[in-house]
């Protein structure tokens, strides 16, 4: 996997298997950021995804904080389980990683449906979490907008047809390059090479379609609005207004379920799924302004 400079990887061992995590290198970094608030950033789902996602990010932070960045099981690095995967395989696994790596209550950054997921677990768990800053936290199924009923998804629940679209037209360079540039990202020609190789290096891994197939058949979704107002935790979220799959609409709609805890929802503009790797200065900028006004 690609990996940033001054970052090294470790694992932990959930109950679905070993997680990889890719955290600050104690010889590169002063070793007294170790002992700082930890800021753990979480990938979200697709063919290819991977604790890459926010490889640009991650690193801005680590001479001041203790920054980790796993790769969800089924996805990157971690083990990947030969199972039909469903929500509570993520929502038991996100709270076993951050019960193994952080000792304090931790600031979660996670993007689109592991945002959602991270949403659920805080409300179960709040004592994990000091605050969230969420991009496109969505559940897919958003107000009864149910994505397993779409015809991609359906067609995807035959059996050996799945597999046969995963390895001919997501797992491919051409098919990682359609998805980027037509449901990812807002403007194609902020997609360059290294960001194609890591996402199919990710989806081309022994037993990647088990992981990626779940998620496209929508065996992940849910209904975020159901959960929303039972948030306790200081959050904080960002909406690519060109998002393709839930448009910031739905991101306000589910923000007005809780403004208590919500305490900031901004759309950016010209920015599509994941603004953490089309405009990851920005992001960068906004993530520390976020989490210093989630801490006042």
């Amino acid at each position: 996997m690609i990996l940033p400079p001054g970052f090294e990887q470790n694992s932990v061992v959930t109950s679905l298997g070993r997680m990889v995590y890719y955290h600050p290198s104690e010889s590169f970094w002063d070793s007294q950021v170790k002992l700082q608030p930890k800021l753990v950033f979480l990938h979200g789902f697709g063919g290819g995804s991977s604790a890459y996602e926010w490889s640009q990010v991650y690193p801005a932070f680590a001479a001041e904080y203790y920054t980790l960045a796993p790769d969800l099981i089924g996805w990157g690095g971690s083990d990947h389980p030969e199972r039909n995967y469903e929500i509570e395989d993520y929502l038991t696994t996100i709270r076993e990683f951050l019960e193994l790596t952080c000792e304090e209550p931790c600031t979660v950054i996670a993007s689109s449906l592991t945002a959602a997921l991270v949403i659920r677990v805080a409300i179960d768990y709040p004592q994990l979490f000091q605050s969230l800053i969420l991009t496109t936290p969505a559940g897919l199924s958003d107000f009864g907008e149910d994505y397993s009923a779409s015809l991609f998804a359906q067609l995807i629940r035959f059996p050996v047809l799945d597999k046969f679209v995963y390895s001919t037209a997501i797992a491919t360079e051409a098919g990682i390059a359609s998805f980027l540039q037509n449901r990812q990202f807002a403007q194609s020609e902020r997609i360059y090479s290294e960001i194609i190789e890591a996402y199919l290096e990710s989806a081309t891994q022994p037993k990647a379609e088990y992981a990626a197939l779940s998620f496209v058949r929508g065996d992940l979704c849910f209904d975020l609005a159901k959960y929303m107002p039972r948030l306790t935790t200081p959050t904080a979220i960002l909406w690519g207004k060109k998002s393709q799959f839930t448009g910031p609409e739905i991101g306000q709609r589910l923000a007005g379920l809780n403004p208590e805890y919500v305490k900031r929802f901004m759309t950016l503009e010209n920015v599509g799924l994941t603004p953490q790797l089309e405009m990851p200065g920005l992001t960068i900028g906004l993530i520390r302004q976020l989490w210093k006004q989630l801490r006042t």
